[in-house]
């Protein structure tokens, strides 16, 4: 057969799923990624999104880059007590973010489009709890006013990450959520599981389509660079599965929705703006050539040997050779001293999972 030249002709062995995949095989993969931006050496990184985002942030302060904590813990609290109450898990104390329309609301606060009492308080048994972050006080406030406080130190410390880093790093974790049917305001779990009151008429499920994803994720790329006209946005789609679903159908199948609606909007994103990049922090862990080697025996959990992989093809094209931007880092020696401390001793923790509380309510 004559050879013809043709689009396929020249391409890399990368490109064809013979050589690229079948015969590399899972650890002889090459060339996933490659950040399409040339960073200063001292580039700041701030993290947010599902529980698979603290992979990245434990990584980033692990090789000694530079993780912005812009909502550290008191200065000399223990690790645990900080870990407790949801200090350095991400660049501020937000809890998971694990819908794109919860992230759009979090830089709406941030940005001073919405003010801080405007979301719901939910009251319990004489505490508080905030409805965007029921986690992040154990036990709850003592007051609405507290809680109210608190989202507003939380939101002044988004704006600051943002403010301050070079990269945004945001993992999309779900495209299912709650709401209030009124007032459209998302929550971060359900009512009713963590905190507050299940309300058949007040609370409505949502599994958010690509177009309604996108449009969140648009203004949210807005707000950034609202406050950072010029921050670069990275996403990654989360690799751990559903722990339920409110669909009405199989997890197994919603959780290929979800995924699917997510990758594809992260894709779309990274097509039309050459200020979004996206890592496959997904496609390593869910591929063909894992065979699902990378979860633990429930299905769910990502081993430390998966995350190795995901964080060894990072850092293999994270692009790091810009010159330094910043000189004289804004935290005085004994506050950077005790945040590295507190961070570094978190590195080797649990990931911190709202959603797992679902599974409390599985009697199966």
């Amino acid at each position: 057969m004559p050879q013809k030249t043709n689009p396929y002709s020249d391409l890399p062995q990368e490109a064809f799923w013979r050589s690229g995949v079948a015969e590399a095989g899972v650890f002889g993969l090459a060339g996933l990624w490659r950040s399409r931006w040339s960073l200063p050496q001292d580039a700041r990184f701030s993290t947010y999104g599902s529980c698979f985002a603290q992979h990245i942030s434990r990584a980033l302060v692990e090789r000694g880059l530079n993780w912005l904590n812009a909502e550290p813990a008191p200065r000399r609290t223990p690790h645990d007590l900080a870990r407790e109450y949801n200090y350095g898990i991400f660049s501020a104390r937000t809890g998971n973010v694990y819908t794109a329309a919860q992230l759009r609301l979090l830089l709406q606060l941030a940005s001073g489009e919405v003010a801080p009492d405007a979301p719901e308080i939910w009251e319990e048994n004489g505490r508080h709890f905030d409805s965007l972050r029921p986690a992040i006080e154990p036990g709850g406030f003592d007051s609405a006013r507290e809680a109210i406080l608190s989202r507003a130190s939380m939101a002044r410390a988004v704006a600051r990450s943002v403010g301050r880093a070079d990269v945004f790093v945001f993992t999309l974790g779900l495209t299912e959520g709650w709401e209030n049917a009124e007032t459209g305001q998302p929550y971060a779990l359900c009512p009713g599981t963590l905190a507050g009151a299940f309300d058949a008429e007040r609370h409505a499920f949502r599994n958010y389509g690509f177009a309604r994803v996108e449009a969140d994720m648009r203004a949210a790329l807005a707000l950034l660079r609202g406050l950072n006209p010029a921050i670069r946005v990275l996403l990654t789609v989360s690799p751990v599965p559903l722990t339920a679903t409110a669909s009405g159908g199989h997890v197994l199948v919603a959780t290929t929705y979800s995924k699917s609606v997510l990758r594809a909007v992260a894709g779309e994103l990274q097509a039309a703006d050459e200020g979004v990049d996206y890592f496959p922090s997904y496609e390593i862990i869910t591929g063909a050539p894992t065979r699902g080697a990378f979860y633990a025996p429930n299905l769910r959990s990502v081993e430390p040997v998966g995350v190795a992989q995901v964080m060894g093809h990072f850092f293999a094209g994270l692009r790091l050779d810009g010159a330094k931007a910043h000189e004289g880092g804004a935290a005085g020696p004994d506050e950077a001293a005790d945040e590295a401390a507190v961070e570094a001793a978190m590195a080797a923790e649990e990931l911190v999972c709202e959603e797992m509380v679902l599974e409390a309510f599985n009697e199966h």
